[in-house]
């Protein structure tokens, strides 16, 4: 796990790179960011065939590049095991962002955990689309082109959700979650609807049997 330390600055904008909802992708992205930041997350950047793309994530969050901008806990993730990693590193609330291609393996399985973690995920990526609902947020470029990691988009969407996430911090409040579940009668009561809860748990060992008990991780 290591903090990078350098920054560059962000290439131009393309005519029409942001069209076709990832404005918007980005926009939701970086204010559930921001809200997980405000509650003491951190960020943990990985991308697999790309390396210094995990590294050069983490330098962006972490350097405090604008005056009066904070310095936010990231950190790059790599290995040939990230999963193994990630188990150990991320608690509830915080965040992982993969740069990766939909065929990653290890990421698409690292994003599916995620939630049975706590963790919010956030998918980089270009040319075929992941499954719909693989991660929380999905800012993807839509060209099949092999060179697009090497071509600064990835660079400049990861600048984009870092300056995004401060631009949500001069509002406080946007930082608050709003509520799942209004007071019924204001006496501190829930609907009937949320009076059940289900958790989501990640298997780390299956039952024998239909009538043994599996050992889960919530």
């Amino acid at each position: 796990m290591t903090a990078g330390a350098s920054h560059e600055m962000a290439p131009g904008i393309a005519p029409g790179m942001l069209d076709g909802g990832l404005a918007e992708d980005l926009a939701d992205a970086s204010l559930a960011m921001a809200r997980r930041f405000a509650a003491g997350a951190t960020l943990w950047c990985v991308a697999p065939s790309w390396e210094p793309h995990a590294h050069h994530m983490a330098v962006e969050f972490v350097h405090p590049v604008i005056v009066g901008k904070r310095a936010l806990p990231a950190f790059a993730l790599t290995g040939p095991d990230l999963v193994a990693r990630a188990r150990v590193a991320a608690r509830a609330g915080d965040i992982l962002i993969a740069v990766a291609g939909a065929r990653e393996a290890n990421v698409t399985d690292l994003m599916r955990r995620a939630p049975a973690w706590g963790a919010l995920s956030v998918w980089i990526g270009s040319g075929r689309r992941p499954a719909a609902g693989s991660a929380d947020h999905v800012l993807w470029i839509d060209d099949q082109d092999p060179l697009v990691p090497v071509t600064g988009r990835f660079v400049l969407l990861y600048h984009l959700l870092w300056e995004l996430t401060h631009v949500c911090f001069e509002h406080p409040g946007l930082l608050k979650p709003p509520a799942e579940c209004a007071d019924v009668g204001g006496a501190g009561e829930i609907c009937i609807t949320c009076s059940d809860e289900g958790r989501l748990a990640e298997v780390l060992e299956p039952p024998a049997s239909v009538f043994d008990k599996a050992l889960v991780r919530t």
